[in-house]
């Protein structure tokens, strides 16, 4: 584990904005919002899948001082979120159980989650805030101290999965679980996931990942509800299995074991696939965009999360050239090649 520890503390320095002053409202330690870069509805039938922390955005449990809209909106959810956990625990007490009663006590003091992570925009706004709540809340917690077989994992991510529920209908548990373990996690199927080691950016890389911003909330349920009505027809689950899941598998290869040339020809096929059969997911004032890249070969795009708006995740070769392309949109690197 101490190589997987290393890579975690490589990526919390390069990304982390350190704030130096302490505030007596802190209630909890910093979650970081997460990108999935490949896997998207892939891993709900079992591609390949690759989750990195992303420490630009982060959140904490915090008790209100200040008694703002936001603050109490926050405090609102987490009293709903607490009736959720409740009931939740009675259903199945073998999974995990929390203080209820202190998570109440601390709601009615003003316990919020302070969050820079913006919602609907793919990068794990609630899978934070649910890694938060089990870190402060459950009992019996397994903890990143610990050996993380891959048996734990599996019933941190089940855990969570039913946490996240509550924000989404359904939920894999993946995004929390990057949350709270701030590492790196390999999807090779819904049963088998393990931390990954990813190769470290060089100091002046000319290629990137980059988040666009749509400037569109998306929401995750009906992007979802979309792509399982899809599901139903031979024609989109054969597109899935021959096209979507082999470049996506390949994509998550090349990406761990370096091989950058053979990676951005993937991706360029994944960008294709997406565009053509996953439109309803992507803004539609963004497919001429979309297929630019596609042409000209500047960068190629891709969804981030269930898309319908949020960001969407772009790979270059050339980091000005894409700038340069996208003059009119602000982009944001996320790993340099």
């Amino acid at each position: 584990m101490d190589s997987i520890f290393a890579i975690k503390l490589d990526l919390v320095l390069k990304n982390t904005k350190f704030n130096t002053q302490t505030t007596p409202t802190m209630y909890g330690p910093l979650f970081y919002s997460k990108i999935l870069l490949f896997g998207e509805y892939g891993i709900i039938k079992d591609s390949k899948g690759l989750s990195i922390p992303y420490n630009f955005y982060n959140g904490a449990l915090k008790i209100d001082e200040h008694h703002t809209m936001h603050t109490l909106r926050s405090n609102q959810t987490l009293k709903r979120f607490a009736t959720y956990l409740k009931k939740m625990q009675g259903e199945n007490p073998s999974l995990v159980t929390f203080d209820i009663e202190k998570l109440n006590n601390d709601i009615e003091a003003g316990l919020y989650f302070d969050s820079s992570i913006p919602q609907g925009y793919g990068v794990g706004s609630s899978g934070a805030l649910v890694a938060a709540i089990y870190d402060k809340y459950a009992s019996d917690k397994i903890t990143i101290l610990e050996n993380l077989t891959r048996e734990k994992l599996l019933i941190l991510k089940g855990i969570f999965g039913e946490m996240e529920s509550f924000f989404h209908g359904k939920s894999s548990g993946l995004d929390p679980l990057n949350s709270y373990l701030s590492l790196p996690i390999l999807i090779n199927s819904k049963d088998n996931i393990e931390p990954a080691g990813i190769p470290s950016q060089p100091e002046n890389g000319k290629g990137a990942v980059f988040l666009l911003d749509s400037g569109i909330t998306g929401e995750t349920a009906p992007m979802v509800q979309i792509f399982m009505e899809n599901m139903k027809q031979e024609g989109f689950r054969k597109m899935l299995k021959d096209q979507f899941t082999k470049h996506t598998d390949a994509c998550v290869s090349d990406f761990l074991q370096g091989n950058v040339k053979s990676l951005f020809g993937n991706v360029k096929e994944l960008s294709k696939v997406v565009l053509d059969n996953f439109k309803p997911m992507i803004p539609e004032k963004f497919h001429t965009l979309w297929k630019n890249g596609i042409d000209t070969n500047a960068y190629y795009l891709k969804l981030c999360g269930s898309g319908g708006g949020g960001y969407m995740l772009g790979f270059t070769e050339d980091l000005d050239k894409a700038k340069q392309a996208l003059k009119d949109y602000k982009l944001e690197v996320v790993y340099s090649f």
